[in-house]
């Protein structure tokens, strides 16, 4: 389950499940941004603008909070990206739910979007504190170096590996328990349906599903701002 799973072929080039996935998820929040927001007032008259009012300006405040204001003003663009990566991190967490195999159960999609924070927090660093940023490897004393240099490569791993394990295993474990009722409905006579199917697991995808993908999604962008802050000297 791990790996790329090839779906569409076009002679030598090969799309995994997880792109073409990750592809309907994009057009599905594009179609949904671009209905939501087509008809915007100054003044907002209708229920959905005050809600699309009430939660951008949730998330600003929690990104202001956490990252602090003075970052967030050098670099404003932090808002969109954090807004589009948990919209997009908790959705890619919740397609399993209709079926589709989640792209965060492929270790390429979550490799991505920490090679992503990793880089933003380097640029993060050299944007606010110049080459001087590099220095700090060398605090609190020169001799921990190393230690800090691994430290450093740790974090894309750490932020790979956290939401890739969680929701595979989520994943491995509703396969197995959906296996073991469809055996486990055999055994009733006269029953050529797995009926154990239909009800038992709703409270597992409860958890793993929803619960466990929404609470992933939003320690990863947690994780994010908090690097990206601390890069800039802002906390």
């Amino acid at each position: 389950m791990s790996q790329a799973k090839w779906v569409w072929f076009f002679g030598n080039f090969k799309l995994s499940e997880t792109v073409v996935v990750s592809w309907i998820i994009i057009a599905a929040l594009a179609l949904i941004s671009f209905l939501l927001t087509r008809n915007l007032k100054k003044v907002p008259t209708s229920k959905v603008q005050i809600f699309l009012e009430f939660a951008i300006g949730t998330l600003d405040k929690l990104v202001k909070d956490t990252m602090g204001e003075n970052t967030v003003k050098k670099m404003p663009n932090m808002v969109p990206y954090i807004g589009s990566l948990v919209l997009f991190f908790a959705c890619s967490n919740l397609i399993g739910l209709l079926g589709f195999r989640s792209p965060t159960t492929d270790i390429d999609t979550t490799l991505a979007w920490a090679m992503i924070t990793f880089f933003m927090i380097y640029y993060a660093g050299i944007k606010f504190n110049g080459l001087k940023y590099f220095k700090g490897l060398m605090e609190p004393v020169p001799f921990l170096l190393p230690l800090n240099i691994i430290g450093e490569i740790a974090k894309p791993i750490s932020l790979t590996f956290r939401p890739f394990g969680n929701i595979l295993g989520g994943a491995v474990i509703m396969a197995l328990v959906y296996q073991f009722l469809g055996w486990l409905s055999t055994l009733i006579p006269g029953v050529s349906i797995p009926i154990g199917q239909l009800v038992i697991p709703v409270p597992l995808h409860l958890y793993f599903d929803l619960f466990s993908g929404v609470l992933q999604s939003f320690i990863f962008i947690m994780l994010t701002m908090v690097f990206v802050s601390d890069a800039a000297g802002q906390n």
